[in-house]
């Protein structure tokens, strides 16, 4: 069974920072492609940022300076480094693979989802 499972998450003030985790089991993480997500309450699910299996990065400008992705091949992991966080990052946070390994900021090639974890930025 393919799955990922997102951690990290919670309340941070804004100009903070929180590192986000996906664990992937049932494949091999290196093999896919690999993005992350959010989305808002009332908005649509946006792509932050993404990694092909060959290792090309990709990030929306919203995001571009302030998140760096980054995948550990043996430990089966992704992960998201969030700094100088606003309080428009607010939203659930989500990680997914696409089997054909491409890395694309749009939503629909992700076949495979976790369940999210929610990033609160408040003071």
């Amino acid at each position: 069974q393919l799955q990922l499972v997102e951690s990290g998450g919670g309340l941070a003030q804004p100009g903070g920072s929180l590192n986000l985790s996906c664990a992937a089991s049932g494949f091999s993480i290196r093999y896919y492609g690999v993005g992350w997500f959010r989305q808002a309450p009332g908005k649509e699910r946006e792509a932050l940022s993404c990694i092909s299996a060959q290792g090309t990065i990709l990030y929306a400008d919203s995001v571009k300076g302030r998140f760096i992705l980054s995948r550990d091949n043996v430990n089966n992991m992704v992960f998201l480094q969030m700094t100088s966080l606003k309080p428009e990052d607010t939203a659930r946070y989500y990680c997914a693979a696409d089997a054909t390994a491409w890395c694309t900021l749009i939503v629909e090639p992700y076949n495979v989802w976790g369940q999210g974890t929610q990033v609160t930025v408040s003071s």
